[in-house]
């Protein structure tokens, strides 16, 4: 039967999206699949060694700070395997100047009881407290909390796992960067037997992708007073209670205080109960983290609306002020029907101007000839595929903290082609997901949700007019033929400005990204070694050749 149902499945896609489109989902799912037997390697491969252990334990040795850390965790009526397994796993760690805080929420079985108190009974570092009635987790996580006397508390769930080097790798960032107050790592999921798989390696801290799911999760570690400070985990919160909790702290904290560790730390465990076993687990969570952040856009200061979209995730709409802003598209490139943009736009305020060719100069001139607020430069040969695609961009692009946004680009198969921008590796510039079907979720899924990049592609490029000008326009004299694009969004970027990829506008046509010279690809990696040598919206853990997002196997 299976097979039945693939062949009607395959034969729908055909019918509907065509023979490439049945060919790249049919080759993704075969790159789906290799992926997931190449991660059962990297774990073989990156697996601690003796050597490995006694070279950590060498460089605690060294550390000019051993600060205490505080693992906080909840525990209510779990079952007694995973249990030992997720206190054996704080017991392991190579960094040994740890306490751990428990607080049982009343749980009913005895045998939670029986096994907290010998291991407390048998490890000064481990303190429980036994609260008198069930509050379920919020309530049992601040309990925890009362316990902590570290610098920094690392959260942990009753039936989850702790890599051995975990509170090393949170203890080195502590040391290596001082000024860090909040700091997440990758994760991976872990079944019954012990088998990893699905891991979740994450880029940089990335707001928009935040607001989008929960992208921190595990490992997540804060300054205790920090904790302390928002008033800990918010009651009400519920299944959702650490995304809550980290949007508060991002409230009080700068972003160059969150540190990601690209390396994973956390197992979670996918077992009956857990949302990492699907989704129907607790369906309450998903509305709770959308009124999470909707009460933090309103603290902030934000007039937006936050809805569900794909997979129970969260799409944020900024609003727009009124009057619209004027927005000037300036068309480049080959069309026959320079007024087709008018047919293909809910829009009601902005003007058109045709240039020849997309060189920057012309580029250019087209736009800072313009009064508009905000100039959209586009590709002429790509058709929108939604009537509010261009409120879409303005929405974010009028936010006065992002510099830069672009629409999510598919040919006319169905497959991606461009939109966001990662550098590194031989290629220099690869377009994100590019070759993967349109309804593909990629990578932490944000082929379907709004996230941000180093760059975007000028195919599709929005802007306020001002802050182009104020930048001198894309830089013709030194990249006359290609990477202006990026070389713009990454000097927008070192003045601490977001670049946003929103797939909610989309755009189809076949196009092809501009060719650099041979003489313009040096002066870039010149320029920006730092963003060529590891781009922060792409985890060193995945392919700097390839396709991109797969994961990397020596």
């Amino acid at each position: 039967m299976p097979l039945v149902k693939n062949i009607r499945k395959a034969l729908r896609i055909l019918s509907r999206e065509g023979w490439r489109a049945l060919v790249a989902k049919g080759a993704w799912k075969l790159a789906e699949r290799r992926d997931a037997r190449r991660y059962a390697d990297w774990v073989r491969e990156s697996a601690l060694t003796p050597e490995r252990r006694n070279a950590m334990r060498s460089e605690i040795d060294r550390f000019a700070r051993r600060p205490l850390i505080s693992v906080i965790v909840p525990v209510y009526d779990i079952d007694e395997k995973w249990l030992r397994l997720c206190i054996g796993s704080v017991k392991d760690q190579i960094y040994e100047n740890w306490e751990l805080c428990i607080a049982d929420d009343k749980s009913p079985s005895p045998h939670v009881r029986e096994v907290l108190d010998k291991f407390a009974a048998e490890d000064s570092r481990i303190k429980v407290v036994y609260r008198p009635a069930n509050g379920h987790i919020s309530a049992a996580s601040n309990s925890a909390l009362e316990l902590a006397e570290g610098e920094f508390c690392v959260l942990l769930d009753h039936d989850d796992e702790l890599s051995e080097d975990a509170l090393f790798s949170v203890a080195k960032v502590i040391n290596d960067h001082p000024e860090a107050s909040f700091i997440y790592s990758d994760e991976d999921l872990i079944d019954a037997a012990g088998n990893r798989f699905q891991p979740k390696f994450k880029p940089d801290f990335s707001r928009d992708l935040l607001y989008s799911l929960n992208m921190i999760t595990h490992l997540s570690a804060y300054r205790t007073d920090i904790l302390r400070r928002v008033g800990g985990f918010r009651l009400g919160a519920e299944g959702s209670q650490d995304y809550d909790l980290a949007l508060r702290v991002l409230e009080i904290i700068d972003e160059h205080q969150i540190v990601h560790i690209p390396k994973v730390l956390y197992h979670w465990r996918a077992i009956r109960g857990s949302v990492a076993f699907g989704a129907n687990e607790k369906p309450y969570a998903y509305e709770r983290a959308r009124e999470a952040i909707r009460e933090h856009l309103d603290r902030c200061g934000k007039k937006a609306t936050v809805s569900e979209t794909v997979w129970n995730l969260n799409r944020v709409s900024y609003e727009l002020p009124k009057p619209e802003p004027m927005i000037r598209i300036v068309l480049f490139g080959p069309s026959t029907d320079d007024e087709k943009i008018g047919r293909t736009t809910d829009y009601p305020k902005f003007e058109t101007v045709s240039v020849a060719d997309g060189s920057p100069a012309a580029l250019n001139d087209a736009a800072l000839g313009s009064d508009a607020q905000l100039i959209c430069f586009l590709d002429a040969r790509l058709a929108p595929l939604n009537p509010d695609w261009l409120g879409e961009l303005a929405g974010f692009a009028i936010q006065p903290e992002i510099g830069a946004v672009g629409a999510k680009l598919v040919d006319e198969d169905g497959i991606v082609s461009g939109g966001g921008l990662i550098f590194g590796g031989p290629d220099l510039v690869r377009a994100v997901h590019a070759l993967m079907p349109r309804d593909a979720a990629g990578n932490m899924c944000r082929n379907a949700v709004i996230s941000n990049y180093s760059a975007v592609s000028v195919n599709c490029f929005m802007i306020r007019r001002e802050l182009f000008e104020e930048f001198g326009g894309f830089d013709d004299s030194s990249f006359g033929s290609g990477l202006f694009d990026a070389d713009l969004c990454l000097r927008i970027r070192e003045k601490g400005l977001r670049i946003v990829v929103t797939p909610y506008s989309e755009l189809r046509g076949n196009i092809r990204e501009a060719e650099p010279i041979a003489d313009e690809i040096d002066l870039f990696r010149n320029r920006w070694p730092g963003i060529v040598g590891g781009d922060p919206f792409y985890n060193p853990n995945l392919a700097l050749t390839g396709r991109t997002f797969s994961i990397t196997v020596e």
